[in-house]
């Protein structure tokens, strides 16, 4: 008798319960094209007009004296918006503010939850927008480094 003419009951099971589990996964990992309303959840502030605002500088406009607050370029990702605020003390990067960034669904709202947190540590211990990308959250990241780079080459640092 032929090998393939066997009858192997638990051959086939394997192999529907594979194609299953396969096609399950590619079926949830499919982004909508239309971001459902949650409720309860909020939502992203609408990005700042200007691309940089100083407060409270002492000396001449060009000096690194005082703290300055800077609004870096909106740069769109695959996923949304990310633009940073900058705060300049003395020249030295004292915080960074997520303005913007892809929250519209649980999962952007998931990711970004640790990934922002982590970008601003990141940003103030190197004191640049030279930092790492975060596992999970690369357009996010390259966003931030972007507009952090944006925010940063206004001060002319």
């Amino acid at each position: 008798m032929h090998t393939l003419k066997k009858n192997r009951p638990l051959r086939r099971i394997v192999l529907a319960s594979a194609a299953t589990v396969s096609g399950m996964v590619l079926l949830l990992s499919l982004k909508p094209h239309s971001t459902p309303a949650v409720a309860g959840l909020a939502t992203s502030p609408a990005p700042s007009s200007s691309s940089s605002t100083s407060s409270g500088t002492t000396g001449s406009s060009g000096s690194a004296t005082g703290t300055r607050t800077l609004t870096g370029d909106s740069v769109q990702t695959r996923y949304g918006p990310v633009q940073v605020r900058a705060t300049l003390k003395n020249g030295k990067l004292t915080d960074v503010t997520a303005v913007t960034y892809p929250q519209e669904n649980p999962r952007d709202q998931q990711i970004n939850a640790y990934a922002v947190p982590q970008l601003t540590r990141e940003a103030l211990t190197a004191q640049s927008a030279d930092i790492d990308t975060v596992s999970g959250a690369t357009y996010t990241s390259e966003g931030y480094r972007q507009s952090l780079q944006s925010a940063l080459d206004s001060a002319g640092r």
